[in-house]
């Protein structure tokens, strides 16, 4: 059950647990997809900035990912990363479909922001 969960998910991530749930809560998370398959994730932070975040690679845009992540190695991953997991688990997420255009804009917008 989701409640004995909780304290499991507390252990293993700390803090992040109960901001990702708070995220999923919040119905912060969006499931992109698109017609040739392509599926990527965008969550709105607490901040009110959105990160894309890719389940199948494990990657999240946030810059947490990017330091505790990828160049400390000190977590396993972020909390908008760990609330896209948790909201596949609860079937939580909302759907958004779009082109494949539409979707490569999507991604290819988000990395100039964040050059």
């Amino acid at each position: 059950s989701e409640a004995s969960l909780f304290p499991r998910l507390k252990f293993i991530f700390g803090s992040s647990a109960i901001q990702a749930l708070d995220l999923v809560d919040r119905q912060s998370i969006t499931l992109i997809s698109s017609p040739s398959g392509r599926r990527v994730y965008q969550v709105l932070g607490s901040s009110g900035r959105t990160y894309t975040c890719l389940a199948s690679c494990h990657y999240c845009s946030c810059p947490a990912f990017a330091f505790s992540v990828l160049r400390k190695n000190d977590s396993l991953l972020c909390k908008h990363l760990l609330a896209v997991y948790l909201s596949q688990v609860t079937r939580t997420c909302r759907q958004l479909q779009v082109s494949d255009k539409q979707l490569t804009d999507i991604l290819f917008t988000k990395k100039k922001q964040e050059a």
